[in-house]
């Protein structure tokens, strides 16, 4: 694998890296955490740009490039803290479309996506903080032409603001995936860890879809797991930019702050916590963009190439999260400091799709699994 950037991918990095520093700078962060202000507007101007289609394919109306390409948006978008619907839209909502739909159907969903038209969101959780179809008790009870929708999904990215949410339900003895527009939707906002990403839970309490709201023909539940894979993916390279946007804050900081006379940045034990945050970021950046070209090219070390980009950015926050507050000292404890918006978007990132603990389980027994087949 080949781990450089080529020139077109250098370039969509530097335009990206661009478009966020003047779209989306802490300023326009402490607008959402403190005012509760719509991204409405960043929306428009990413899907002007055409981000969301970015990694769709082209008979649904997208440009056709890589999870490559994908996972440099994600990154810049996890250094911006950026708010808004493209990160459950795009990697959560649209995986489980093209995994589980059909031709027709994933030109149904899929095209007003990559239009920029419709957000969307995946509800597979029912509480547990990790996945596992034994754990799915939402159902879906036939009723004439249509569905009727039971069960609570919880911890549901956009749910109570995406325009369409695909939820994992049985149907029978099959798990299946129905997509159901949000106005219909009981969905209850959660008190978020960071404002900047939005959670809630969703009550189906008899929700009636049409027919051709639930997608394929049979079990999607080996299609539900690869798009997961997709999700822990994004949520990983979403964590280690927030993880370096803290490191470049603190690199600023023991430059400019000075203790006897000079930068507390020549201290060594501040060069040691930087050095330690350095490496674990640079380690989950490139376990990151491992899976990514994983994902780009379907290569069946898919599954446990998501989870140790998962569990490295988990254990990374952790240590960014502490040693990057602690050479602030008092001021990174302010409100008014902008590192706290980083602290959040980092600290959260490890709690979607499955900590660092579960993932480096799940390691552990893929690894087993191959290593000692049954």
């Amino acid at each position: 694998m080949d781990f450089e950037f080529d020139d077109d991918q250098r370039e969509l990095q530097r335009s990206v890296r661009e478009v966020l520093d003047n779209e989306c700078p802490p300023s326009y962060v402490r607008r959402i955490v403190e005012d509760g202000h719509d991204p409405a507007d960043l929306w428009a101007t990413l899907t002007s740009l055409d981000w969301p289609a970015l990694a769709l394919d082209p008979e649904v109306g997208g440009l056709g490039m890589t999870w490559v390409e994908q996972a440099i948006v994600l990154e810049a978008s996890g250094h911006a803290a950026a708010p808004g619907p493209f990160l459950a839209t795009t990697t959560q909502f649209a995986p489980a479309i093209r995994e589980v739909g059909s031709a027709d159907e994933r030109l149904r969903f899929l095209g007003p996506v990559a239009s920029g038209e419709r957000t969307g969101t995946l509800a597979v959780d029912e509480g547990s903080g990790t996945w596992d179809p034994a754990d799915v008790e939402a159902t879906a009870t036939a009723d004439g032409g249509g569905w009727v929708l039971t069960g609570t999904k919880d911890f549901v990215v956009d749910g109570d603001t995406a325009d369409e949410v695909a939820i994992a339900l049985r149907v029978g003895d099959e798990l299946r995936l129905a997509v159901v527009p949000g106005t219909d939707l009981d969905a209850e906002p959660l008190d978020p860890v960071d404002p900047t990403t939005r959670h809630a839970r969703i009550h189906l309490g008899g929700v009636r879809i049409d027919g051709d709201r639930l997608l394929g023909t049979g079990d999607a539940t080996v299609a539900i797991r690869r798009s997961l894979e997709e999700a822990a993916t994004a949520v990983a390279l979403t964590t280690v930019g927030a993880c370096q946007h803290i490191l470049d804050l603190d690199l600023e900081h023991v430059n400019e702050r000075h203790q006897f006379g000079v930068p507390i940045g020549s201290f060594q034990a501040v060069k040691h916590k930087l050095a330690d945050m350095y490496r674990d970021i640079e380690r989950a950046r490139a376990l990151g963009y491992f899976a990514a070209l994983c994902l780009a090219g379907d290569d069946p070390r898919r599954e446990r190439a998501a989870s140790m980009a998962k569990a490295s950015a988990g254990e990374c926050q952790r240590r960014v999260v502490q040693d990057g507050l602690q050479l602030f000292g008092g001021i990174g404890y302010t409100w008014e400091h902008d590192l706290h918006l980083f602290l959040r978007r980092a600290k959260v990132g490890d709690l979607h799709f499955g900590t660092a603990s579960h993932h480096r389980r799940l390691v552990a027994r893929l690894t087993l699994d191959s290593a000692y087949p049954v």
